[in-house]
């Protein structure tokens, strides 16, 4: 498969933050791995004078999905503070549009569509599809691409460029069909025209 990327086209990085790479506060297995790969798509974005936009979550110190409230997860991406940085590596354009999710104290939200106007901002550019890559794989990339499809947005899942949790083992493989089923195309950097 080939695929050409147009101007009708937007790169949308989901939470690539350093809680959620090895050594975070809730690390992704193998989470550092996406930022090569992401800076080879944020290169392919530059030379199609595509848009770019990074989701991070942005939480609230006593936020509802930390464990300390009765969340599932450990205290993780408080705004501000270096866990909710993006990546070290990752080379993040000067005029990226950044996303920021989950900044209610008792409202959570994987999806980088949820309470962010992202569809709104997107049909503004004349964007008619997604190229999506981040973490993780089961849950905010997960929530991300159906929110898109939802929208009426293309999807190209790049598959080289997510990582999954696992919490369950097989989440990962599991969100992957779940995505392609409702309509995400999968693709990965060998595959894009030069």
């Amino acid at each position: 498969m080939t695929v050409a990327v147009d101007d009708g086209d937007a790169l949308l990085m989901v939470d690539v933050q350093r809680d959620f790479l090895p050594g975070g506060s809730l690390a992704v297995p193998g989470g550092d791995a996406v930022v090569p790969v992401l800076n080879r798509y944020l290169e392919l974005a530059r030379r199609h004078g595509l848009s770019v936009f990074a989701s991070r979550d942005w939480h609230p110190a006593d936020h509802c999905s930390f464990r300390s409230r009765g969340g599932p997860w450990p205290e993780h991406c408080v705004s501000g503070t270096a866990g909710a940085a993006f990546a070290p590596g990752l080379e993040i354009p000067a005029d990226v549009t950044i996303i920021s999710k989950a900044m209610q104290r008792d409202a959570d939200a994987y999806s980088a569509f949820a309470g962010t106007g992202l569809a709104r901002l997107l049909r503004d550019r004349g964007v008619k599809r997604l190229l999506v890559g981040g973490l993780a794989t089961d849950y905010c990339v997960l929530n991300t691409v159906r929110d898109a499809l939802r929208e009426g947005f293309g999807v190209l899942l790049l598959e080289d460029a997510i990582r999954a949790v696992n919490v369950e083992p097989g989440d990962g493989e599991r969100a992957r069909t779940e995505m392609r089923r409702a309509g995400a195309v999968p693709a990965e950097l060998r595959d894009f025209a030069p």
